[in-house]
């Protein structure tokens, strides 16, 4: 979202400096009103963990001097609102306002976490702007970090790529021939792309693909990487499932692939939002997701199934509706499509970020948050 937010401020005119602990993933587009600035982390023998908050805090006190920035937009806020706090103090009255996009974790794991919350808390509270991507996480950073009630929090709905995700010329299941057995040749496909943490609830997967097999011979191809990946091949090779699911580990590009499905599973514990889920519908795929956190502000019955969680049985079944009629499918899709395309497009999402930073640029320091 950071990087994408970055490029489409950039086409518009405005000259964006991004601050990043590694190298991206994806490259961004060459522009020079773009640029990229790694942040050092130095080892020190006397020090047990490398201060990377302080180092960030650093980094952008320089960029600031060196650029005259007029907004530091700092995304999850641990430890990156605390480290926008610090360079805004030391760089004093030319600082630039701190706009701070909570994201999820930051708000219902780590930054409610009691260890961590009245720094999480401080730190946002002194940010000049504050956003979401969904009234839900909206609620839960009000009560989760005990904000002031008059702090204002924008809800902006994260965005997807509708020229990039974009369904295919024509669906073939055949795309996925080479990954699966013979014996399963043209069989409906199942999809799955995520980090494979606990939340993710990835063994799921194998429940419901052993659940919809038991009527269709159907086959999950999931994307990413984890530390519950063992878990769940373990779980599909307990479920004998194991030669219908093709693990293509993590990979920034998997369009080529998405865009082929029957359906997207999305079993997660809880989202704030679920942009994989929006990458689906985008390329006119229907989702079906347990009903948990911001899910439902994006996927609707319309688009796909809610299912009540946590209970793969009845998403299995909810699944079997789905790929077992193609007319059913194929009107999803669509809704899927243009649901992306109405409410959850790139430049509607810059417009109100643009907007936002005005307004934060537009008040008073005694007005200030």
């Amino acid at each position: 979202m950071a990087t994408e937010l970055a490029t489409g401020l950039a086409e518009r005119g405005h000259t964006v400096h991004v601050v990043v602990s590694s190298p991206l993933r994806r490259n961004l587009p060459r522009s020079e009103r773009l640029h990229v600035y790694e942040v050092s982390v130095p080892q020190h023998p006397a020090l047990v963990y490398p201060p990377y908050g302080l180092a960030l805090a650093s980094r952008l006190v320089q960029v600031a001097n060196d650029h005259g920035l007029d907004v530091v937009h700092v995304h999850y806020a641990i430890p990156h609102a605390a480290s926008a706090y610090l360079a805004h103090q030391i760089l004093g009255p030319a600082a630039p306002r701190i706009v701070t996009t909570l994201h999820g974790s930051d708000v219902t794991q780590i930054g409610s976490d009691p260890h961590y919350l009245p720094t999480t808390r401080f730190a946002v509270s002194r940010s000049n702007g504050v956003t979401v991507p969904s009234e839900y996480l909206k609620a839960e950073a009000y009560a989760r970090l005990d904000l002031p009630a008059g702090l204002p929090i924008e809800v902006i709905p994260n965005f997807v790529d509708t020229a990039r995700f974009v369904p295919a010329v024509r669906r073939d299941r055949a795309h996925f021939d080479s990954l699966f057995d013979p014996a399963d040749r043209g069989a409906p496909v199942l999809f799955h792309v995520s980090s494979f943490r606990p939340v993710k609830r990835v063994t799921d997967l194998a429940e419901v693909l052993a659940r919809v097999r038991r009527n269709v011979r159907a086959r999950l191809v999931v994307v990413g990487d984890g530390p519950d990946r063992a878990s769940l091949l373990e779980r599909a090779e307990a479920l004998g499932v194991t030669r219908s699911l093709v693990l293509l580990g993590a990979r920034p590009e998997f369009v080529s692939h998405l865009q082929h499905a029957d359906a997207f599973l999305f079993p997660s514990e809880n989202e704030s939002f679920g942009v994989a889920a929006l990458e689906a519908l985008s390329c006119g795929v229907p989702v079906l997701a347990y009903r948990v956190g911001g899910i439902p502000e994006v996927v609707t019955d319309e688009v796909g199934r809610l299912i009540e969680p946590y209970d793969p049985g009845a998403m299995a079944a909810r699944t079997l509706e789905v790929i077992s009629s193609p007319d059913l499918r194929a009107t999803l899709g669509r809704a899927a499509r243009a649901r992306a395309e109405e409410r959850f497009r790139r430049d509607a999402a810059i417009d109100r970020y643009d907007t936002h930073y005005r307004r934060v640029l537009e008040r008073t320091p005694s007005e200030a948050v």
